[in-house]
């Protein structure tokens, strides 16, 4: 009886330790943001209508469950941006995607406007893309959890340069060992954290986070600074940040976040 006892025990103990390791070693998502750089009301428009119509159908019937179009707040008179925050469970989907895609005819028909733009009227400026990898403290994006309009709610981007690789790996560090958990148990509901891996700011990571309105957006960050008081005067994690950008978003009606 008591051999039996033991045996049971053990395989509970055993399925206990597999399944924190199965959480533990959960893949990391990969994440593609897209970043349209227009100059008129009329390519926000034909882009807005090409995202919607066309694009993110594309996507979801490629197997991207959730897509997210942002603008900013605040748009520069001089260059407007609409960013595209695509999720990917492998950095090799986002070959197999733009080859679904390219061979969707719904897209094709869809966004003939788009895609057979002529020379001389583009619908977009630029386009520049920013590939990363999440972080291991959130290894999988979070669709927030607010209750306000669209139109109301503040999501903030924020991008931490730092002036060498290792440097931002402490930074990085940092978030994993602290700062998620922070963030989480304030409840500033995340979308992401990750590592840019490929772009034009590097060393750099990014994250965003959501607020039902700004004055949500404060009350958060008021709470976030004791907490992170904490933290930051550690010696292990000084001077990892050259340089931060934040970005006040809001998502736009079709958006999935």
């Amino acid at each position: 009886m008591k051999s039996f006892c033991t045996k049971i025990l053990l395989s509970a103990v055993t399925l206990i330790v597999l399944s924190a390791y199965t959480t533990v070693a959960r893949p990391a998502f990969y994440y593609q943001i897209k970043v349209y750089h227009l100059k008129t009301a009329a390519q926000e428009n034909t882009i807005d209508t090409y995202l919607k119509t066309a694009y993110l159908p594309a996507l979801h019937r490629a197997g991207i469950k959730d897509v997210g179009v942002f603008k900013p707040i605040s748009q520069d008179t001089s260059e407007k941006l609409i960013y595209v925050f695509i999720p990917l469970k492998k950095l090799t989907d986002l070959d197999k995607i733009n080859i679904k895609i390219s061979q969707d005819k719904q897209y094709a028909e869809s966004g003939k406007f788009y895609l057979g733009a002529s020379y001389n009227d583009a619908p977009y400026t630029r386009i520049e893309s920013i590939l990363l990898k999440a972080f291991s403290a959130m290894p999988e994006y979070s669709l927030p959890k607010l209750t306000a309009p669209k139109n109301e709610r503040v999501y903030e981007l924020r991008s931490y340069e730092a002036a060498t690789e290792n440097l931002s790996a402490n930074k990085i560090g940092m978030f994993n060992d602290y700062e998620v958990e922070i963030f989480s148990k304030l409840d500033f509901n995340a979308v992401f954290y990750g590592q840019v891996i490929s772009g034009s700011k590097m060393p750099n990571l990014m994250y965003l986070t959501t607020f039902n309105n700004k004055a949500d957006r404060e009350k958060h960050w008021a709470a976030f600074g004791p907490e992170y008081k904490k933290i930051s005067g550690l010696p292990q994690y000084q001077h990892n940040v050259s340089k931060n950008i934040t970005l006040f978003l809001y998502p736009s009606d079709y958006s999935d976040f």
